[in-house]
Parts: C-alpha cells; sequence; structure tokens
C-alpha cells in the first residue's frame, strides 16, 4: 500500500513540477517526461534480461548447496543471532543459509551474486509467511538490513574515482565503511523497536561488537597498503572468496553423492522464472523514477534545500551533493550518474565530490530493491518496511555529511 501511494506521488510531482514549467514557458518538460518513460520502460526490461543468467547460475549453485547440506550447516551456526533478530522463523531454519549468503556478497560489494542470493532468501521466507501478500516481520527486517547496505570494500566507488583522475581514490574507504556501518546499525534499530525485538542479549551485542571489530580492522588495513594495493586486493580477495564458495557447494554435493548437474539445472530454472516474474515491478519503480527526474522535480528540491540551509544560517556547502543522497534509495544507476557529475562539475578532490562518492557507497537502492524483492514472491503490502528502509538512508546520509566533514572538511 505504502509503494502505492509513493508511485502515484512521484507521477502527481511531476505532473505538477511540469506544468508549473510549461506556464513559465519552458516547452521541453512534458516531452522529457514522455521520453523517460520510453526508456526506463526498456531500461527495466534490459536488467531483468541481464539478470536471467546471474538469477540462474546462483540459484542453481544454492540448489547444490541445499541438497549438498551446506545451507543446513549455515543455519545451525547462525541460528543463535539469527533466531533474536528473526524471532518468526524456527531455529536452524535451511532459509538462515541463504541470508547469510545474501549478507555476505553485500559486504564484499558482490552485487551481481547479492540479488540472487536476496531473492532465494525471500522464497524461503514466503514459504513460512501464512498472508502471502503481506510482509512478514522476518521480511521486513532482512530488507531493511539489505537496503542499509553494509559494504567492507567498496571497490566500485574507489574505480569511478580512479577513473575521474581522484589523486587518492581511495580516500573515501573509510568514511563510507563508517557511514554503511551506522546506516546498518540504524535500520536494525529502527526495525527492532517497529517489531518490539529486544536488542540487549548477548547474541545481537556480540554481532554489533563483531561488525566493529571488524570495520576497525579493515580501516587499520587501508592505513597500511597503498591505493593501489588496496583496490587490487579488495578485489582479488572478493573474487576469490566467491569462487570458493562456489567449489565448497560443488564438493558438499559430491560428497552427499547428489547429482551436482541435475540440481543445479534444477536451481537455474527457477532463476530464468524469477528473472520474468520481476519484469512489470521493475518497469514500474524505473518508469516512475524516470518521470520524477525528467519533470526537474529533483532538482526544485535539491535547490529548494539549499536555499531552506542558507535561510536557517548554516553550511550549504553539502548541498551540491545531495542529488547523489536522494537518487540512491531510488535508483543506484541514477545515483551513479549524480556521483559522476558531482566529481566532473567540482572535481573529484572537492569537498562535493568526495561527498557524493560517500553518499554512494552508505546505503543501497531501497525502492528498488523493495519493489524487485517483495515484488518477486508477490507481496503487495508492505507495512512498515518503507518507512523503516529509509530510516536507515536517512542515517546513512546523516553519518556521510558528519564523516566528510571530519576526514575532508
Amino acid at each position: 500500500m505504502v509503494l502505492n501511494y509513493i508511485w502515484i506521488g512521484f507521477f502527481a510531482i511531476a505532473f505538477l513540477i511540469a506544468t508549473i514549467q510549461l506556464l513559465l514557458g519552458n516547452t521541453e518538460a512534458f516531452p522529457a517526461i514522455m521520453n523517460s518513460t520510453f526508456d526506463n520502460a526498456k531500461t527495466a526490461f534490459e536488467i531483468s534480461i541481464g539478470l536471467t543468467g546471474v538469477l540462474s547460475l546462483w540459484m542453481g549453485i544454492m540448489k547444490i548447496g541445499e541438497r549438498g547440506g551446506v545451507v543446513d550447516v549455515l543455519a545451525r551456526w547462525l541460528s543463535p543471532l539469527m533466531v533474536r533478530l528473526f524471532p518468526e522463523i524456527p531455529a536452524g531454519h535451511p532459509v538462515f543459509g541463504h541470508i547469510f549468503m545474501n549478507f555476505s556478497a553485500n559486504m564484499l560489494g558482490l552485487d551481481n551474486a547479492a540479488t540472487p542470493l536476496g531473492l532465494k532468501a525471500m522464497e524461503g521466507l514466503q514459504e513460512l509467511n501464512k498472508q502471502k501478500d503481506t510482509a512478514t516481520n522476518a521480511m521486513i527486517m532482512f530488507l531493511v538490513l539489505n537496503t542499509s547496505g553494509l559494504t567492507l570494500i567498496p571497490v566500485g566507488v574507489m574505480v569511478y574515482r580512479a577513473q575521474m583522475g581522484a589523486a587518492q581514490p581511495t580516500d573515501v574507504f573509510c568514511p563510507i565503511l563508517i557511514a554503511t556501518a551506522i546506516a546498518t546499525l540504524g535500520g536494525m534499530v529502527i526495525t527492532s523497536l517497529y517489531q518490539r525485538i529486544n536488542l540487549f542479549n548477548r547474541a545481537i551485542m556480540a554481532f554489533v561488537l563483531g561488525i566493529c571489530v571488524v570495520v576497525s580492522g579493515v580501516i587499520w588495513l587501508s592505513t597500511q597498503v597503498d591505493r593501489e594495493t588496496m583496490n587490487l586486493w579488495s578485489t582479488v580477495i572478493a573474487n576469490i572468496i566467491l569462487f570458493t564458495i562456489i567449489i565448497a557447494f560443488i564438493a558438499a554435493g559430491v560428497r552427499r553423492r547428489i547429482n551436482v548437474y541435475e540440481a543445479f539445472v534444477e536451481g537455474a530454472k527457477g532463476g530464468f522464472e524469477t528473472a520474468v516474474r520481476i519484469i512489470p515491478y521493475l518497469v514500474a519503480i524505473l518508469v516512475a523514477i524516470g518521470v520524477f527526474r525528467a519533470s526537474g522535480a529533483m532538482d526544485f528540491i535539491v535547490d529548494g534545500l539549499g536555499r531552506f540551509v542558507e535561510w536557517c544560517g548554516g553550511n550549504a556547502d553539502y548541498v551540491a551533493a545531495l542529488p547523489t543522497a536522494i537518487m540512491k534509495p531510488l535508483s543506484g544507476s541514477g545515483a551513479r550518474g549524480m556521483m559522476v557529475d558531482a566529481m566532473q562539475q567540482y572535481g573529484a578532490d572537492s569537498f562535493i565530490g568526495r561527498l557524493s562518492c560517500i553518499f554512494q557507497g552508505a546505503t543501497d537502492t531501497t525502492f528498488y530493491i523493495l519493489a524487485v524483492y517483495f515484488g518477486s514472491v508477490g507481496v503487495r503490502k508492505t507495512r512498515h518496511a518503507v518507512a523503516a528502509g529509509l530510516f536507515a538512508d536517512l542515517c546513512g546520509i546523516i553519518a556521510a555529511i558528519i564523516v566528510a566533514a571530519i576526514f575532508f572538511g
């Protein structure tokens, strides 16, 4: 229901802004809006088709892991923590393994692997759902932790900075790590408050402490090596871990004496079906976002925020980077474009350029994730998922501004 109102709101605001521009003599707004509808519908279809191969690959691998017992082992290991964060899921349930695999891929910055693993986890959560059209607490907690975008190795952002001529492409590494960790903790806390989950227990506190230790360790390591070595090893280690997972799943299947080839094909069929099923949801959300951008509504909001901050007597230096922060919950590619544009306009090593990069790495594409993940299992009533996801985004944005001011201000 919330997504319904937001979707209508995008179109309503776009129509209002475009009409105002027409009355002021700008005749380009409505043609731009219509062009964006066709372009984004095509983009949504291309994304779905592009996902088909990756979804088929990883759902095939996950099917081998299920039959080989790997997912069950992961579920048992994670039960002490997961049963606290996801009390609706029975202890030791295989879906915990899928959730862990998704979180691991996200933390390593492996987006192509994270999406199919997340969709597989949603299928498992939907099997436990008694009201198939309504999101469960477990689904919402899972998706909020996804949208908070905890990433230990933001390789993509560092690569873009290198391409844009940054003197130290990795100088945003620590700020991104801090901002994304705060966004994740903020999302977990607000969702727990919604769902009345007690965060003050040994397993969850150990998890939070573990995140802090890992983040601190990665930050320390980044100060010990040069940027070329950091970029090289972050990429290599992430992909070694990923390929090791594939080999381990296959080895587990061989050990269990299952037909790994048939298991893979069976799982891959499900990947193709999922890719086709999410096309309407992708078209809906991307077209609405495209209309919102093309109407000039995004520019209107950013300009208004800048004037408001100045009127309040605040420092508006960071406002020019806000398009990236505002676009990130709506569209990953759109936010990436805003980030590159900020570095082109102000310089990769400017405060605005760096802050845009921190915004890009701090959170994930909230509306895209909710539309795709809920759409893949037919959930229409999202309950507090949008509010909690946007709160996590807000935590990441505020943290990014503060951290950027400390590191680069």
